[in-house]
């Protein structure tokens, strides 16, 4: 058997969402690596984790990395290189397949990506598993279509500015605004600004007892965008 490093993609949180092809490779693999992040009080917090605990994965076999939160590029690099350098230590001595699990989908804006590129720079068999991106399940909880016909649909990152939102929406696509928290003030503006345009909002999407959604305008600018929010932008019919 060759073995490899697999990508595995989690979908948004929802644990009934994660595909029958990553279950089987969760429950073959020898080790699991997953991320996870820490508080400011010290306490570990893991949704890929809390996924796969639903799922029934082997807890013996789950190794949690940190992702790095900060801002700071030489840090963040560090942290990753380090991480890269456990799982391809840990791959050489393996004897199964070696998984590194990603919500949502592992190449869709994913932290794991840097992970993916140092393995890869080490010559070692990457493979991936896709899921569901956070923005398509976000789509079925609002019950809307995203994109019809010859639509077209843009996806920002978190940092944009005033304009480019607004070149977006006056070409009438779709706009999903991922890691909303970045341009919260640009968001907020466009809200109150913007004619015959629908915000549809949400947070947590997939976790049960958080997942919000919200397309009233009033709502959306009392709430603080977390870091667990998106949104998606369509021009009205009217």
């Amino acid at each position: 058997m060759n073995k490899a490093i697999f990508f595995v993609s989690l979908g948004p949180g929802d644990a009934e969402l994660v595909t029958i092809k990553a279950l089987r490779c969760l429950e073959n693999a020898e080790a699991i690596f997953c991320p996870s992040t820490t508080t400011k009080s010290g306490k570990t917090i893991s949704r890929a984790l809390k996924i796969m605990k639903t799922l029934g994965i082997d807890e013996g076999k789950i190794h949690p990395f940190d992702v790095p939160m900060s801002k700071e590029r030489s840090l963040t690099k560090k942290d990753y290189e380090t991480t890269a350098e456990k799982i391809a230590s840990y791959f050489e001595k393996a004897e199964k397949d070696i998984v590194v699990c990603a919500q949502g989908d592992a190449s869709f804006y994913s932290s794991v990506y840097y992970i993916s590129e140092l393995l890869t720079a080490k010559n070692l068999p990457i493979k991936r598993i896709a899921g569901v991106p956070a923005f398509i399940a976000a789509g079925t909880l609002a019950n809307i279509h995203i994109v019809k016909q010859e639509e077209r649909l843009r996806v920002l990152p978190g940092v944009f500015t005033m304009e480019e939102l607004r070149q977006e929406c006056e070409a009438k696509n779709t706009v999903v605004i991922m890691k909303m928290s970045q341009s919260e003030e640009i968001i907020k503006t466009a809200i109150q600004d913007f004619a015959n345009t629908t915000f549809h909002y949400f947070e947590n999407v997939g976790v049960e007892e958080k997942e919000y959604y919200t397309k009233s305008k009033n709502e959306i600018l009392a709430r603080k965008f977390p870091y667990f929010s998106l949104m998606i932008i369509q021009k009205s019919n009217n």
